[in-house]
């Protein structure tokens, strides 16, 4: 056991305990990071098989300047370690009748594609494109980074957010400005990518829209997990430490404060602050499982709605696919009906929508020549709401995705096929220490956001504080990367 008077301790090497480690090291502060898996990521975990490399996710990277802004603290530049290519168009967009729609942020091109698929829309997407301006201004660059630790704060930034009618869901807004529903599907699933429904989910997220349009999709070279490793190299070029293959297994505490962390190995440090970027969950009901507020937090946290789980096919085939973009939305057949199996039934449906991933096309590396990675990924339900038994049905749905890729896009591809093997709810809960399984923890509800989520501070302990997607403002890597800059702010000041 060794003191640290002026030391922290960050625990999950996922990209928002990364993005904190790197401002609280830029900022003189000692920093150990402590990681369970073998490979620093959290979610942004990657393999290596038969040749090709596959990223767990997340695949998108947008706002790359709050990426840039974790080397500028130092004077150092994000080039040095990561390379970030542009992709276009973000996403394909491909519904059942053979109906396709590039979505970019190319003016021209965009209003060519709403005038083909959604004659008459134009006027509406313009006039939705200002509203999502304005709610980019207040949710994003003015709230993204604030911690909210008291009612006050929350009651502070009501009046903007009435004044863009928060309290509807994205869907409901894109309604108001647009009449064909193929263009309504095209600008509200967003935010599935950050694990909230567009019926329900506030319309605050319809920032994300501006957020694309103004600071472009990117992907970066050899794989998201290049984005992480770039992240660990200029952490310990800092004079970070990194821990890894070593589970946290307690946080003591000591009256109002936590003291120490424990590992499974036995390895025990005192810090003067400890964040967790592992799971709110977890990090309450387990790791301060010692503790009346971990357990108190623990329950509290539980009675929360959770996002979905997701399941996710990587699979490896022979050739090459140019006609097949970066990114590809298959839509099924339903959209509502389908997210209300998901968020509210607990069923796994018949039909489903599958984000398609084919990095290859953009950066031939993450392939052997003449192959291509892909991976096909379908939001379900968390394990509260669709308790199955994954290693009987797992193999079934693999199949059935793969069947629906095959048939829309790559007609042989059970013969193509060179590798797969895919990931579900099950191994969401045994790897990450996800609760229920959930693939983007807490749902980003309008009565789960700022004050009301995990606070980036815990309110008891005065030296706990928390990171990544369970606290404010949320999943993705704008919002871990977001909650890194609020905590860091407060650890500062904190430890200053």
């Amino acid at each position: 056991m060794t003191t640290g008077a002026t030391r922290a301790c960050v625990i999950g090497a996922g990209i928002g305990g990364l993005a904190l480690a790197i401002r609280l090291q830029s900022a003189g502060i000692d920093t150990v990071l402590v990681e369970g898996r073998d490979k620093p990521g959290g979610r942004a975990y990657f393999w290596e098989k038969d040749g090709f490399t596959f990223d767990a996710g997340p695949t998108v990277i947008t706002d790359p300047d709050c990426l840039k802004e974790l080397w500028a603290l130092s004077g150092h530049d994000i080039a040095d370690d990561v390379t970030l290519m542009p992709v276009s168009p973000f996403y394909r967009l491909n519904w059942p009748d053979g109906t396709q729609f590039d979505y970019s942020n190319d003016d021209s091109l965009l209003a060519a594609e709403i005038a083909r698929v959604a004659p008459g829309d134009l006027a509406g997407y313009e006039d939705f494109l200002r509203y999502s301006e304005g709610v980019y201004q207040e949710g994003y660059v003015k709230l993204g980074a604030k911690p909210f630790l008291d009612f006050a704060s929350m009651v502070k930034a009501a009046p903007a957010l009435m004044k863009h009618q928060a309290w509807r869901s994205v869907y409901s807004v894109v309604s108001s400005y647009v009449k064909s529903e193929k263009l309504r599907e095209a600008l509200s699933f967003h935010t599935l990518l950050v694990g909230g429904n567009p019926f329900t989910t506030s319309s605050i997220y319809a920032l994300i829209h501006k957020l694309e349009k103004d600071g472009g999709v990117w992907w970066a070279k050899g794989g998201t997990n290049r984005l992480v490793a770039g992240m660990v190299r200029h952490f310990e070029r800092l004079g970070g430490t990194v821990r890894l293959g070593d589970p946290v297994s307690a946080i003591h505490t000591m009256g109002d404060r936590v003291s120490e962390v424990e590992t499974r190995s036995g390895w025990r440090e005192r810090f003067a602050a400890v964040a967790s970027n592992a799971d709110v969950v977890h990090t309450y009901k387990d790791l301060l499982s010692g503790s009346q507020r971990g357990q108190k937090q623990g329950r509290a946290l539980t009675r929360k709605r959770f996002s979905p789980s997701l399941f996710v096919v990587h699979f490896g085939v022979e050739g090459t696919w140019p006609g097949i973009p970066h990114h590809m939305i298959l839509f099924g057949p339903r959209y509502k009906g389908l997210l209300d199996d998901i968020y509210t039934h607990g069923v796994l449906p018949r039909d489903f929508s599958i984000y398609l991933h084919h990095p290859s096309v953009s950066d031939p590396s993450v392939a052997p020549p003449g192959k291509s990675t892909f991976y096909a990924l379908v939001p379900v339900a968390h394990q509260g709401k669709l308790p199955v038994d994954w290693g009987e049905v797992g193999p079934i749905l693999e199949k059935r995705i793969l069947d629906e890729v095959g048939r829309r896009l790559i007609p042989d591809i059970h013969d193509r096929i060179v590798t797969k093997f895919h990931y579900a709810p099950s191994d969401f809960k045994a790897d990450l220490n996800a609760h229920l399984g959930s693939a983007f923890s807490l749902e980003p509800l309008l009565t789960q956001s700022a004050w009301l989520r995990a606070h980036n501070r815990d309110d008891n302990l005065s030296n706990l504080y928390l990171v990544g997607a369970g606290t404010h403002p949320g999943a993705g890597i704008p919002g871990v990367v977001g909650s890194a800059k609020a905590t860091a702010g407060l650890m500062i000041g904190d430890l200053r």
